[in-house]
């Protein structure tokens, strides 16, 4: 029975690809076990080959597991009506060349038997909201990558999906369409839907999303709340305004007599590309380990044998000496 506040559970799911003679060829995923939440932004990370395109395609429906379950949004994976409620953006959009931009989405708005007034309002906001209103009647032919991505997130939308389903949403597109995109998945979020997305773009994860589950070679290796996994946990940060030398002198004792009223202390965070480095580096060298938060959370700003980074910078600048 599906927690009501999970749209995925997902229970020791492995995925097998045989040969022709029914061996075993390829262990895609391997005991996966997560769950993810209502209402929230899901990064799925992992280096080429770790599962995450498998995972995402048997959440569909469109590959079956060798063993393990998928509920998804209160149905089994296999039950294609849950399709219905979900939108996907794959890594390779698979759009009709010699359609417009409102040719495609009218096209996909029938495959959900939608009226034709409410099709023609769906995709008057969805071409507003990708910023294709001044392409909208150019082919789709002659679209630049950037502009397939956009069109191709308008008709992962077309049918108000409740899950939204983003394998590399971000590839091929500009610094300004990244942000386009990543402040799009975050209204999504606002709006009451669930994203999960996967990605290599570390930064664009680390910037929407709630949570996060690190692959490698199919196994869960990480997973935990963005907050939590990069926390800095053995020191603290104080940001402040511009300082005088001697308010920086006495800047224990004094923050409060000069006035700095937006001083923020809190733990500092390290950036999600050093995590997931981590985490692939630590899984070579351990492989069926599995590491908690503590654990990553405790590593963060060392250097491989476990010497803090500024440390290890200072040994080699003597020895350079």
């Amino acid at each position: 029975m599906q927690n009501p506040e999970n749209v995925i559970e997902i229970r020791n799911l492995s995925k097998v690809y045989r040969d022709f003679w029914g061996r075993e060829k390829v262990r895609a995923v391997k005991s996966l076990s997560l769950d993810v939440k209502k209402g929230e932004v899901f990064g799925l990370l992992g280096p080429n080959g770790s599962g995450k395109t498998t995972t995402m395609k048997m959440l569909l429906g469109l590959l079956f597991p060798t063993s393990g379950s998928i509920d998804i949004l209160g149905c089994k994976a296999s039950d294609v009506s849950k399709n219905e409620r979900i939108g996907y953006l794959p890594e390779e959009s698979y759009l009709y060349r010699f359609l417009n931009a409102d040719e495609t989405l009218d096209f996909y708005g029938r495959l959900f038997d939608m009226p034709a007034a409410e099709r023609k309002e769906r995709a008057e906001k969805l071409i507003e909201r990708v910023g294709l209103k001044d392409a909208r009647k150019r082919q789709l032919k002659e679209y630049s990558k950037g502009m397939t991505r956009r069109i191709g997130l308008a008709q992962a939308l077309i049918n108000d999906p409740e899950l939204v389903l983003l394998d590399e949403p971000t590839s091929g597109l500009d610094p300004l369409g990244t942000r386009d995109m990543k402040d799009l998945i975050l209204k999504l979020r606002d709006e009451g839907k669930t994203v999960v997305l996967c990605s290599h773009q570390l930064a664009d994860v680390q910037d929407v999303s709630d949570r996060i589950a690190v692959l490698f070679q199919g196994e869960l290796k990480v997973l935990g709340g963005v907050d939590q996994l990069l926390e800095l946990r053995e020191e603290t940060e104080i940001r402040t305004g511009n300082l005088s030398d001697e308010g920086l002198a006495e800047v224990n004792a004094v923050l409060e007599k000069h006035g700095m009223s937006n001083t923020k202390i809190q733990k500092p965070r390290a950036d999600l590309e050093e995590l997931f480095l981590r985490t692939v580096r630590e899984s070579g060298e351990r492989p069926g380990r599995r590491f908690t938060a503590e654990e990553m959370a405790a590593t963060q700003g060392a250097d491989p044998e476990g010497q803090p980074a500024a440390e290890g910078a200072a040994s080699e600048e003597k020895s350079d000496a």
